[in-house]
């Protein structure tokens, strides 16, 4: 999955209120992959980096996966072709909602 350019629809757009838990506010986009069934069953997630304002779709290659040792769902994280992220940089631009969970970031 790593490498793959995928299309993300934005259901979460960057400053976003969490659906369910309305303190936690959205730092990046969020969205999903439509055409991929993650492991809850539901369209697997996204992060989108390296756009820093609010879409609704977008174009992209994947560039890690967030495994969550304690839930059933990763997360991918895309950005734009030709931009990079550390694992540390990614887990500072998710960290508003993945700190609730423990985390691995594969690249």
């Amino acid at each position: 999955m790593i490498g793959n350019i995928v299309k993300v629809i934005i259901d979460r757009p960057l400053g976003s209120h969490h659906p369910n838990y309305k303190d936690i506010i959205y730092s990046v986009n969020y969205g999903y992959i439509p055409s991929i069934i993650a492991e809850d069953g539901e369209e697997q997630d996204a992060y989108i980096l390296g756009v820093d304002y609010p879409i609704k779709e977008f174009i992209g290659k994947v560039i890690a996966i967030i495994h969550r040792l304690d839930d059933v769902e990763d997360k991918l994280v895309v950005a734009p072709r030709g931009l990079s992220f550390t694992k540390d940089e990614i887990l500072d631009k998710v960290a508003f909602q993945e700190h609730f969970f423990k985390t691995e970031i594969i690249m």
